[in-house]
């Protein structure tokens, strides 16, 4: 049986085609193997999450990013994402926010050089707005390229300025869902069907005539991915997504993280069950981790010390109408997306006490780790010398 009889058998059972979850030999279907996803948040931007001017070596440029790529495949991650950013000059020195490589792009640039781990273009698909032949065409190649590791993590854009940037109003909350909706639908046609066909958006932002795109994606179609905590965005996620964003609705520290994960990951879950679906959720706690809790803390404390104040007042400021974000202390230095220290939820501690961390952040109900760190190589190479092995004796990783 061909694939293209094989997609359409399960489209016609669930209105849908295959998926990369339902191959056995699909790089998703691989990782999804191992107790707990663990993938790395590159920082494509000067700074990564965290607005601190502590020296480090962390570093926007290609080299830099490629070098780090390579050492979490050896260490044998799952995911490589990149943060995308069209924030406006801001901050000083090292959080400046103009200087950076686009997300789509730079991941784009990974396949080439690597061979296992799976690569996640970060994608404002509404800003353009994008045409579905262009982006099917682009995913398809790239899955080519990449041999079926290659994704896209879908984002709608909260910020208004971002819209604006690109020439209109910010688009409602719950409607770029609808348009983003519309647009996942038809690139899985484009993806999918067997013979040319024509279609023109509901809203007249974009038609075609006759499209067909080859090659084919060789799972069914790229990994998808969105972050969300809104009723609209985890319907989205229900009805598209492999993998969804999380934040941890009560806040950044992990007492709060823990306390309000396992009711949200269970209705993330619940969506996806209700749509025949299955997906996994997938949160970005920054590390901090040095030999003993007290060491950990004295560093986390240094970072926070040298903030970058103008940078964070500047993200402070900038209007948005995220809703995974809204139980997060914006006014802590420590706390919130993108503040000194960065990440949706902040681990501090000894090898011992993150790994507890991430045991408890599992059994809440977390099925991965992106994993975003202030001194990304050094942070990292730490992290597989003395967290890795201890993630592997609870059973979070084999």
């Amino acid at each position: 049986m061909s694939l293209t009889d094989m997609q359409r058998i399960v489209s016609d059972a669930r209105c849908q085609p295959l998926q990369p979850g339902d191959f056995a030999d699909s790089p998703l279907s691989i990782a999804l193997r191992q107790p707990t996803l663990l993938g790395l948040f590159l920082p494509f931007h000067h700074g990564g999450w965290s607005a601190s001017s502590l020296p480090r070596t962390t570093d926007w440029s290609f080299d830099y990013n490629a070098a780090l790529a390579l050492q979490a495949e050896a260490l044998g991650f799952d995911l490589l994402f990149g943060f995308s950013n069209w924030q406006p000059k801001g901050g000083t020195g090292p959080t400046r926010t103009e200087q950076g490589l686009d997300a789509f792009i730079a991941a784009s640039a990974l396949a080439a050089i690597t061979h296992k781990i799976m690569l996640i273009s970060t994608i404002h698909v509404l800003y353009g707005p994008w045409h579905p032949i262009h982006l099917a065409r682009f995913g398809a190649t790239l899955d080519h390229v990449a041999k079926g590791r290659w994704g896209i993590n879908v984002v709608t854009g909260h910020r208004a300025y971002e819209h604006e940037l690109f020439g209109w109003s910010q688009i409602e909350h719950d409607e770029r869902y609808e348009r983003a909706d519309e647009l996942l639908r038809t690139l899985e046609r484009l993806w999918f069907e067997e013979e040319p066909f024509s279609y023109a958006s509901s809203r007249g932002t974009w038609r075609f005539k006759d499209a067909y795109i080859s090659p084919r994606p060789r799972f069914g179609r790229p990994v998808l991915v969105n972050a969300t905590g809104s009723d609209a965005g985890i319907s989205f996620a229900a009805r598209h997504s492999d993998i969804v964003f999380i934040a941890s609705p009560g806040g950044g520290d992990i007492d709060s993280a823990l306390g309000s994960l396992p009711t949200h990951t269970a209705r993330v879950k619940a969506a996806a069950r209700q749509e025949g679906r299955s997906v996994r959720t997938l949160l970005n706690p920054t590390l901090i981790v040095r030999e003993t809790d007290r060491e950990a803390n004295a560093y986390a404390q240094a970072i926070v010390d040298h903030a970058d104040l103008v940078a964070l007042s500047g993200r402070k400021n900038l209007r948005s109408d995220a809703h995974a974000w809204r139980g997060h202390k914006h006014d802590d230095l420590r706390f919130g997306v993108g503040g000194a220290i960065g990440g949706n939820v902040q681990l501090i501690g000894s090898p011992e006490t993150v790994t507890s961390q991430l045991l408890q952040l599992k059994e809440a109900g977390v099925d991965g780790f992106q994993l975003s760190f202030y001194d990304f190589a050094p942070d990292l190479a730490f992290f597989g010398e003395r967290v890795l092995p201890l993630m592997k004796q609870v059973g979070l990783r084999h």
